[in-house]
């Protein structure tokens, strides 16, 4: 996948996670698969409500969608592990970046604040 593709593909997560009713859905889902019902119940959204936020998190693919062989009707929404882990990479890159522009702030600020010899024989 291109550097472009990845970082299309990180938009779409962060933007499907920008919502607060989503991000509380993932969380919910990480304890494991639910009904629509289920996550419009304990997210107290109508479930026409629901339904929006959890096509946003299938098309992001945060989330897929499962229908049980007793009644295709239903619809069980898990999290899709391989995602989570592409923002996981995305957030880690991320973290490496900040810590070497730390590292690299810290050396500086205490190679400036050093004593100088010229300043000690003063």
């Amino acid at each position: 996948m291109s550097r472009a593709a990845k970082a299309a593909a990180v938009d779409g997560l962060l933007a499907a996670l920008a919502d607060p009713a989503r991000r509380r859905a993932v969380e919910i889902l990480g304890e494991g698969p639910r009904r629509a019902g289920e996550l419009a119940q304990m997210l107290d959204l109508d479930p026409p409500a629901m339904s929006r936020h959890l096509r946003i998190l299938r098309q992001s693919g945060l989330v897929a969608e499962t229908h049980p062989e007793f009644d295709q009707r239903v619809r069980i929404y898990a999290l899709d592990a391989a995602r989570l882990a592409d923002l996981k990479d995305w957030l880690a890159r991320a973290e490496a970046g900040w810590t070497t522009q730390l590292a690299a702030f810290r050396a500086h600020v205490v190679a400036k604040n050093k004593p100088s010899k010229s300043k000690k024989q003063s």
